[in-house]
């Protein structure tokens, strides 16, 4: 057989796993693989590259994506759809593998639903597609938040400060709340529930009042303000509708200052959280993603998605999917406010 691999979207460390036990196993089965380059652009300008076991050797403990990344829409392009279905036919493939989160995937799912013999991974360092307990990414996301907060708390007790800090999580909160309990923050604030300034000076305030000098607030980049409108860096949307958010951290930092006097400062940590060397966890979990995947090629179980429930792979539909965003437990939220002030 004759399979392509595209990774489209936002990059994050353990693409390169799945790329390298895709290629493994079939290599190992005879079967051939050729990277689509830079995700759908690559379909639609027919632009790939082969992929051996020179190709993915050494790339287990590396970040991003050897294929390369983008976050074309085929569906937005004029012709597009017909274009993809073309160049497939002439590059002579039997199937292809969709590596991605909801907005790669969900192109994967329309085409599949057009005839294309297409399987699917979830990949997205924000936790939020559905059908998988956990996506690849994530681990290694909350590993680097985590340590990042960690070294805020030495440097906000030594200045008394009020440490404000920024994560990714545009629909959901799973980076903010898990990092944030990890971390010992003492606020958490997710895009799920929206942001009350009052509450959060308030338990602050109260930390100073039995002796703590300094409080560490963890705020995902979607999070609103009560009867606000969402913190952006431009109003400019993608091909997927989407704007780029950033600044309801230096927003919070700036409210919380004025209305507790207490000196306050801010990190967005943004594309650090992406990048750099995937966790063993996030190394596994795509390692078993990618076998998991060549083995529903040759099981002609297309339109399907490998995931993750419990400790077992399983597959389930494209469409179960990329039907809904996951947004955060919850219960988690409880737990976390357990510490909260």
């Amino acid at each position: 057989m004759r399979i392509g691999i595209l990774t489209g979207g936002g990059d994050c460390p353990g693409l390169n796993a799945v790329i390298r036990a895709v290629v493994r196993k079939a290599i190992s089965q005879k079967d051939e693989v050729i990277g689509i380059r830079n995700g759908w652009r690559g379909l639609l300008e027919k632009k790939t590259m082969p992929l051996d076991l020179e190709s993915v050797s050494g790339i287990l403990p590396k970040g991003g994506t050897i294929i390369g990344t983008s976050r074309t829409n085929p569906y937005k392009t004029e012709g597009g759809v017909d274009l993809v279905k073309k160049n497939y036919a002439q590059l002579k493939l039997d199937a292809l593998v969709a590596i991605g989160g909801e907005d790669t995937l969900g192109v994967a799912t329309k085409l599949s639903q057009e005839g294309l013999k297409i399987v699917g991974a979830p990949k997205t360092i924000d936790n939020d597609l559905s059908a998988t307990d956990f996506t690849f990414g994530f681990d290694t996301a909350v590993n680097i938040v985590t340590e990042c907060i960690d070294r805020l708390h030495t440097t906000a007790e030594s200045h008394n400060r009020v440490m404000v800090v920024e994560v990714m999580g545009r629909h959901a909160g799973w980076i903010a709340a898990y990092s944030g309990i990890a971390g010992g923050a003492d606020y958490i604030l997710v895009p799920e529930i929206p942001i009350d300034v009052e509450e959060v000076c308030s338990s602050i305030k109260k930390r100073h009042q039995r002796g703590k000098d300094f409080s560490i607030v963890v705020v995902a980049e979607g999070a609103a303000f009560k009867k606000g409108d969402l913190a952006l860096q431009d109003k400019e949307l993608d091909e997927f509708g989407h704007v780029r958010l950033g600044g309801i951290g230096n927003k919070l930092g700036e409210l919380i200052e004025k209305k507790t006097g207490f000196e306050t400062r801010v990190t967005v940590l943004g594309h650090i959280q992406r990048g750099g060397t995937p966790t063993a966890f996030d190394r596994v979990l795509g390692t078993r993603f990618g076998v998991r995947v060549y083995e529903l090629i040759k099981e002609a179980k297309f339109g399907k998605m490998v995931s993750l429930r419990g400790n077992k792979i399983v597959d389930v539909e494209l469409k179960e999917a990329t039907g809904e965003l996951k947004t955060l437990d919850m219960k988690l939220y409880d737990l976390a406010k357990i510490f909260f002030g």
